[in-house]
Order: C-alpha cells, then structure tokens, then sequence
C-alpha cells in the first residue's frame, strides 16, 4: 500500500492534462457525454471485484512491467506533444493498465477483463471513425423518417442531408445527433448484462449485440418526434430543450427495450429448458 500511493499519484499527475482536455473537449459534448458515466461505473467495478481477484495477484518481473510503465509513458508524452489527442487518450489507458499489471500480475489482470474492456468505451473516438459508421445510418433514418411521415399524411421530402416539413428545414446531422448513443447504450448494455449474466457469456454477447438495432430504432423515433415538434412547435423549440427532451426520452426507451429484450429472452429460454427436462 505504501508502494501504491506514491504510483497513483504519479499516474494522476501525468493523466492530468489529458483527463481536462478531453474533460472540456469531449465529455462536454453529446458525443463524449457517456464518458464521465462509464468512467466512474467501470472504477466502481475494478474495486468491487478486488475480493475476487486478490488470490489471483502476483508480482510479475520487475524488467517485464517497468518496460511496459516507461513504453506506455513515452507514448503518452510523445502523442501528447504531437497533439493527437485520440493517440493520447488510447496511451493513457495504456498506461493505467500497465500500473494496473505492476501491483497485480496478470492472472488477477485477466479476472479484470470486463471492467477493463468497459472502461474502453469512455475513450472518445475519432471523428472520422464516428462518421464513417454514423454517415450512412444517418441518411438510412431520416429517409425512413420521411417516408414514414409522408404515408401518414404530412407535407415532408427529403434531399440529401435536409428534410423539408411544411416551411421548415431540418439538417440530417442535428435530426440525428442521437446516433452517438450507440456507443452509450452499447456500454450500458454491457454494464448491464454483466452485472445479471456474467456467467453466461453467450447471452451477454447476444443481448450487447441486440443493443445495435435497439439504439437504431430509437434513433428513428427520436427523428420522427423532432421532426413533429418542428412541424407543430417551430424551429426553436425543436432545437431548444424539446430537443433534449426528445434525446432523453427516445435514450430512456432504448433502455427500457433492452430490459424488455432481456426478460423475453430469459423467459423464452426457460420455457425451452422445460420442455427438453419434461422430454
């Protein structure tokens, strides 16, 4: 404990101008607005299973982590003054789970590898791996959008990134900010699903991978709503804090489906084993 002190300080001394740069950059944006939250559930996690990995911990060779410590602290510095910041924030997580591996070895590392793996989605990504997986989703759901209002009945076109409802435009960009919720009910749902399934990993990956279509239908709702809301409401209030509302609401659906999702499943799957114990 002496010996930890003394590296946690140091460690935080170092991710100190990191943590406040993507702190003002990232975390206060839509995009990083998960991060924080993550961050804080993922260090709650790393101390709650300490119990459970302490007969684990070795000390490994001393050679072996102070390579590791100096790489991953000369990344940092190096991409630090380069100024890339992704390349920065990816060499900091290095660096923590290379101390991490310093005090407990890796046996006890790798019963920490959820917590390890979670922590992972409080790292911003770059802006164009973001829009390249959210550009053609984006148009996917405004013109889904479209077409479903127009068969319902409303004044509504679409061309190329702007739908057009009665006077108003929209841009597809604002309309579908809510697609970085992906990355949020992604990690949530990881949260989640480990927390009631960690023994079966084969459910977690399927109901991970069911948090995909979930937040994709969720975003289209969101969609639909802002673009009614600037029908019947104006531009303003649909940009203003309906906007938000609108995120919350759809975010809290898509959460509310997930449980959904699981609780199904859960039944269906014991109804099956019950039919194979009566055969």
């Amino acid at each position: 404990m002496s010996v930890a002190w003394p590296a946690l300080l140091g460690l935080l001394i170092i991710a100190f101008p990191t943590l406040r740069y993507i702190a003002v950059e990232s975390w206060a944006t839509e995009q990083g607005s998960h991060s924080p939250l993550v961050l804080a559930s993922g260090l709650w996690l790393l101390v709650n299973l300490q119990h459970e990995i302490r007969p684990l911990q070795e000390r490994p060779p001393v050679a072996l982590t102070s390579a590791a410590i100096i790489a991953m602290a000369a990344a940092l510095l190096v991409f630090r003054a380069a100024a890339v910041i992704e390349l920065e924030v990816y060499a900091l997580y290095g660096l923590f789970v290379a101390v991490l591996y310093a005090f407990i070895g890796w046996p006890a590392l790798k019963g920490l590898w959820f917590p390890l793996l979670y922590l992972g989605f409080a790292v911003p990504l770059p802006d164009s791996l973001i829009a390249a997986i959210t550009n053609p989703l984006k148009l996917w759901i405004s013109e889904t959008a479209v077409d479903l209002l127009y068969l319902a009945g409303y004044p509504i076109a679409s061309s190329g990134v702007t739908i057009q409802i009665g006077q108003y435009q929209l841009l597809v960009a604002q309309a579908c900010a809510g697609l970085n919720s992906l990355i949020t009910l992604s990690a949530l749902t990881l949260f989640y699903v480990y927390l009631t399934h960690r023994a079966e990993w084969r459910y977690m990956l399927g109901l991970t991978l069911a948090a995909v279509p979930v937040a994709i239908f969720s975003n289209l709702v969101r969609v639909i709503i802002l673009v009614l809301l600037t029908y019947y409401a104006g531009e303003a209030a649909a940009q203003g804090f309906l906007h938000y509302f609108a995120g919350m609401t759809t975010f809290a659906v898509a959460l509310v489906s997930i449980y959904l999702i699981d609780k199904l499943a859960q039944q269906t799957l014991g109804r099956s084993r019950q039919q194979r114990s009566q055969d």
